[in-house]
């Protein structure tokens, strides 16, 4: 497999992998609009030069959109092999490039989100732990924050306070998203609709900044839904999904 990286000069004519392909999609210009902003702080893409879902995102942790405290490292914001392409090893060839990359920058490490057990959209926890990571923290609603240091003196990152206990003050539902994932274009308006027309307390909060999410009270800042003050998913939804949630 070969694989290209996505930069300023090229990020408008690639495919950025999402199962997602046309460039006038909200979802993919919103994606490719928050990308741009990042390059100069660092992010990396990393991706199959064939269309499909085959690609590591990653970003040194000081910039990082999840609230960690993991100086020196290098945070993983998405690797994601699907369908077709799982099997081949293509995940390995893309955590070596970050490794081999991250080392050669002087990073101490890699860091990841995951759980105990497989969630949507957070990294599959038997692969890392079968490529020497660990659990160095833990929030109390289950997300791990994972690790692989370069060296044994490394010091473990962690999640920050205001994330370790996951909870806010405000009631109904109450859902903290970035444009991160280019899912969130399209399917959050339609749960603000979804809640208007169901007379379902509803508030989406946009984070537009890594210091607000670094601040975010969920470790999970790309999509994390709250109720009545308390977390309940990371994974994103649709109208459907969401009514099935409300009523139980």
């Amino acid at each position: 497999m070969e694989y290209i990286r996505v930069t300023k000069d090229n990020l408008e004519k690639e495919h950025i992998c999402c199962a997602l392909s046309n460039n006038k999609d909200v979802q993919v210009s919103s994606k490719k609009a928050w990308m741009a902003d990042r390059f100069d702080e660092g992010l990396v893409f990393l991706k199959s030069v064939e269309r499909g879902k085959c690609f590591i995102e990653y970003i040194p942790a000081e910039n990082a959109w999840v609230p960690i405290e993991a100086d020196g490292y290098m945070y993983i914001d998405c690797l994601w092999v699907s369908g077709s392409f799982k099997g081949h090893g293509y995940s390995t060839d893309l955590l070596n490039a970050c490794i081999e990359d991250s080392k050669e920058k002087g990073k101490k490490g890699l860091c990841i989100l995951a759980a105990a057990k497989k969630k949507p959209f957070l990294a599959d926890p038997k692969f890392l732990k079968y490529k020497g990571f660990t659990v160095c923290d833990e929030a109390d609603n289950g997300i791990q924050l994972w690790y692989l240091p370069f060296g044994k003196d490394a010091d473990k990152p962690g999640f920050r306070e205001c994330a370790k206990h996951p909870h806010i003050e405000e009631k109904g539902y109450v859902l903290y998203y970035t444009s991160q994932c280019p899912f969130n274009a399209k399917y959050v308006p339609v749960l603000e609709q979804t809640a208007k027309e169901n007379d379902i307390q509803f508030h989406a909060v946009h984070i537009e900044s890594s210091e607000k999410a670094q601040n975010a009270p969920t470790p999970s800042t790309n999509y994390a839904l709250l109720h009545d003050g308390e977390y309940i998913t990371n994974e994103q939804m649709n109208d459907k999904k969401f009514l099935k949630l409300v009523n139980g």
